[in-house]
């Protein structure tokens, strides 16, 4: 392993556009590129750790550090990318839930896209899944949908504390998305899709714990 990793801030092509939604004038493409793309290549010191993060809520600030909650991050992207792919595959969904899982899952695919290009051969591998019924069974789903964007919502604002400027450029780019489409599917099952106006952030532990509650982590 070489004692320094490049994470690589890409440009924001078609897949990036669609998942931080659609804007005919450009704002949201000229932001990331602005924000994000100045600098080319973010160069991270130290060594991406493969497993699960051992991220304090207040870990010092470091590239090597940003490195391990991208790789974080990855995961919970590759869960709902996953989660969200099935349930189009099975078709048994309908109405608003199948456009949900229909829009979402090239969102998901976009940010797996995105972080995967980033950490470059220093990405996770994906995790195994079991969803069952939970991609078929219309409250099922709705309710591991709201479980899965609001621990994604959650962790990621658990970590923006512990990343550097760019790279807090970067997760915001996403966890804007991840926060319209917690929204989303909170109205479309019936729950208010903004109950508070502080949300409680997760540590990188309490997330995983979460996502492990589920059952639909089968390996990590």
């Amino acid at each position: 392993m070489p004692d320094h990793v490049s994470v690589r801030v890409p440009e924001s092509g078609p897949a990036v556009r669609t998942a931080v939604a659609d804007d005919p004038t450009g704002s949201r493409d000229q932001f990331l590129r602005r924000a994000v793309v100045a600098g080319g290549t973010l160069v991270l010191g130290g060594v991406v750790v493969a497993g699960l993060p051992r991220l304090a809520a207040s870990a010092a600030q470091s590239p090597a550090q940003d490195a391990e909650i991208f790789n974080f991050a990855l995961l919970l992207e590759y869960m709902q990318a996953a989660f969200y792919g099935e349930a189009v595959e099975r078709a048994e969904l309908t109405g608003e839930l199948l456009e949900f899982a229909t829009l979402v899952v090239e969102h998901e695919r976009a940010h797996v896209d995105y972080l995967r290009d980033a950490l470059g051969a220093d990405a996770r591998a994906e995790p195994t899944t079991d969803f069952g019924e939970a991609t078929a069974d219309p409250a099922a789903f709705g309710a591991a949908a709201v479980t899965l964007e609001d621990v994604a919502v959650a962790a990621y604002n658990g970590q923006a504390g512990n990343l550097t400027k760019d790279a807090l450029r970067a997760a915001a780019t996403i966890i804007s998305v991840d926060a319209r489409h917690a929204a989303w599917i909170r109205s479309i099952v019936g729950e208010t899709p903004a109950a508070q106006a502080v949300d409680k952030p997760l540590s990188a532990e309490a997330a995983v714990a979460r996502l492990d509650d589920t059952g639909f982590l089968t390996e990590r």
